[in-house]
């Protein structure tokens, strides 16, 4: 790869900002680009016709030419683009025409001249480029040119700088990723070279923060290379202020000290019934906390048996958090007083404050928490949990089912199904933490605390916005290599473009932007609360799978064929069954089965059967994953398969032999039962459901491929 000779990039770009533009042109963007050893076309700027001709001719028939000029972007609109002139003569006419259009089309157009560029031909036309998001900072994408891109909005982002291994991913991440392999006679494409143009955008627009939107449209792959046709840069020398952000050692100081305090102050504690300050402070006594408790109260010498303080700065000992519980207008004073106490961390309950439409009122509190470097948690929150201390710091009904799953909500109405959710499906959690208006702490503060926390096996997040993507995305790439990351991304319609101008930026659909960065950094997606629920309780229950060989065993055709579907879904890969073990199943399955994948039992076979094909699935070094499809027989009634399958399980897990089960039951009410049963002991099955459990299996597949595990 050429090295990159920022020095001439840096000449082009301080000329363009002396200048006043606000963009390159087309000879100056072929600089920027034969900068950093992205291929472009041979081509020269005519300033008369006869220089047109001579150029022409020169660079070799036919070539294209387009008006050169700050103040006329879109070329083709003002016809100031004429291709495929073939002689000298047709290139002087040339000239003289896109002259004139140019006048015509704007008259006070500073026109620099005409660029002569020679004419590519062939190959499969796709599009490079690069936007500034306002989360995720610089952006590079890749997707296939012409109605593709425009209409289908097929393309596909990555954080820049991209690595190679993003980049071979994006050509791979496109609906039309086949065109690129060679299709209907057609030839593949130089994958290679494509891949190196992605890195040196990524890698141009970081360096030269300016840059804030560039294409390469279209650029010509074929199987011998790939040369952008057309370069379009847009500049913005405006300096945005950089965001602020406490360095990591910090901030696990802080999160530490108010996820696991040894002392904590409720502001606003009350005796009475139905205040939250009550509610918090019960919830506190009875959930076990075995730390000090400071109720905050100057009008009480006492509640629920705990002495009251008029202020923190009253109590003698240190504090590690202090939880809110005071009308909007008391907090900024309480704060600071929190403030001079050197108290780590505020869980600020209250609402009335950005959400409500009093932004100032919240940027006070974050100016305060700056100066006395307190970190906020909300407002207008429930609070937290975090279990392995006992501790619900919150107004919401009390916790207790540990476990090791860490999940935390931007929205109380979710954080409340959280909770409903993990009480009745008995799922322990380590944490459940509400965000609220994230004034501060949000959820790559989360992501540091619960990497190092080891109670917290996997974490799961539902989340409205990220305040700061490339900071969440930077840490979660990290995180997620030793614990799953899932993540329920609200809002997932378009929001449409902010650089509408931009051919990239048009097709920049925030949700779009989500899903590719959340692919790059190896996290989780769901796509609905229920997902959010099911893999945050699933994925840590199944063992990591060995490799990508699935196999379905079931006692219903037509279960194998949706628990097919829902593989394919969700990229799960089922084994093409070999002949030697193909037959070793037919050894127990009627004449009228069915071996191959799935393997379909038939529904009028005895428990051993059940149990005798999974064991032989389990054993098998080939097969890495099962999915079950149990069909509800007199013979094999509901529980009398689900502990058939626990004892096969059981059998092989005493021989060293580990593999992710998960299954599907259909049948009368019993199999909720018998489902439950499975899930209590270590496999994920659902009742009436084809969908969830292949699901759920399929997310511990994405997690292990983004972990580098198989």
């Amino acid at each position: 790869m050429n090295k990159q000779d920022k020095t001439k990039v840096r000449e082009i770009l301080d000329a363009v900002k002396s200048a006043g533009r606000q963009s390159l042109t087309a000879p100056e963007g072929k600089q920027v680009c034969d900068a950093y050893g992205i291929a472009v076309p041979q081509e020269g700027l005519a300033k008369s016709s006869k220089e047109a001709s001579n150029l022409a001719s020169t660079m070799g028939f036919p070539v294209v030419m387009k008006i050169v000029s700050p103040d006329i972007l879109h070329k083709t609109e003002a016809g100031g683009v004429i291709v495929g002139v073939k002689n000298a003569g047709e290139a002087a006419d040339a000239y003289e025409t896109i002259i004139a259009n140019a006048k015509t089309y704007n008259p006070d157009a500073n026109v620099v001249g005409v660029q002569v560029q020679q004419m590519l031909k062939g190959g499969q036309e796709v599009i490079i480029g690069a936007v500034t998001d306002g989360s995720f900072g610089k952006l590079v994408a890749f997707g296939l040119g012409g109605v593709l891109v425009e209409v289908l909005k097929d393309i596909t982002f990555r954080m820049a700088p991209a690595s190679k291994e993003d980049a071979y991913s994006m050509l791979d991440g496109i609906q039309a990723a086949e065109m690129l392999k060679g299709v209907r006679g057609s030839e593949p494409v130089d994958r290679e070279a494509l891949a190196n143009l992605i890195v040196r955008v990524s890698e141009l627009v970081s360096d030269f923060p300016e840059i804030s939107e560039l294409d390469l449209n279209p650029v010509f792959a074929t199987k011998d290379g790939a040369i952008a046709a057309d370069v379009r840069i847009v500049v913005d020398f405006e300096q945005k202020a950089p965001r602020y952000r406490p360095a990591e050692d910090q901030v696990l100081a802080s999160m530490q000290r108010i996820m696991q305090p040894k002392s904590i102050a409720v502001i606003g504690a009350s005796s009475e019934d139905g205040k939250i300050g009550n509610s918090v402070m019960k919830n506190l006594i009875n959930g076990g906390y075995k730390g000090n408790i400071y109720p905050i109260n100057p009008k009480a010498d006492n509640i629920l048996g705990y002495k009251a303080y008029k202020s923190v700065k009253d109590v003698s000992d240190d504090i590690d958090t202090a939880v809110f519980a005071v009308p909007a207008k008391l907090v900024a004073p309480a704060l600071i007083e929190c403030g001079e106490k050197r108290i780590a961390g505020a869980v600020l309950i209250p609402s009335g404050f950005a959400e409500s439409g009093e932004p100032e009122m919240q940027e006070e509190l974050v100016k305060i928490g700056r100066e006395y470097k307190i970190r906020l948690m909300g407002p207008n929150i429930y609070g937290f949990y975090y279990t392995p201390a006992n501790l619900c710091a919150t107004f919401c009904t009390a916790y207790d089912v540990k476990g090791s799953t860490a999940l935390s909500s931007q929205s109380g109405g979710i954080g409340m199904a959280i909770i409903g959710f993990s009480r009745s499906a008995k799922m322990g959690v380590s944490a459940i933490v509400g965000l609220g208006n994230k004034s501060d702490i949000d959820e790559d503060d989360l992501l540091i605390f619960f990497e190092q926390d080891d109670n917290t096996k996997v974490i799961a997040q539902h989340c409205e916005d990220l305040k700061d993507g490339r900071a969440y995305a930077e840490v979660a790439r990290r995180v997620s290599k030793k614990k799953p990351v899932i993540v329920l991304k609200a809002g997932r319609t378009s929001a449409g473009a902010k650089a509408a101008s931009s051919h990239t930026g048009a097709l920049a659909g925030n949700d779009k932007i989500y899903e590719d960065v959340f692919k790059q950094c190896g996290v989780i997606r769901a796509r609905s609360l229920r997902e959010l629920l099911e893999f945050a309780r699933g994925v840590p229950v199944l063992p990591t799978p060995k490799g990508e060989n699935v196999v379905i065993i079931t006692g219903a055709g037509g279960s194998g064929v949706l628990l097919s579907d829902s593989c394919v879904d969700n990229k799960l890969s089922l084994m093409a069954m070999p002949e030697d073990l193909d037959a070793a199943f037919r050894k127990f399955i009627p004449p009228f089965g069915a071996a191959g994948n799935p393997v379909d039992i038939t529904g009028g076979e005895p428990p051993s059967t059940y149990k005798n094909t999974v064991l032989l699935g389990l054993q098998d070094d080939r097969i890495h994953s099962l999915i079950l499809g149990y069909w509800h027989t007199i013979i094999t009634p509901p529980m009398v398969f689900a502990k058939i399958i626990v004892e096969a399980r059981d059998e092989m897990r005493a021989k060293g032999i580990e593999k992710p089960i998960v299954a599907s039951l259909a049948g009368d009410v019993q199999v909720e039962e018998a489902a439950q049963y499975l899930y209590e002991h270590g496999i994920p099955a659902y009742a009436y459901s084809t969908e969830l459990p292949v699901q759920v299996l399929g997310a511990k597949y994405q997690w292990a491929r983004g972990a580098g595990l198989i």
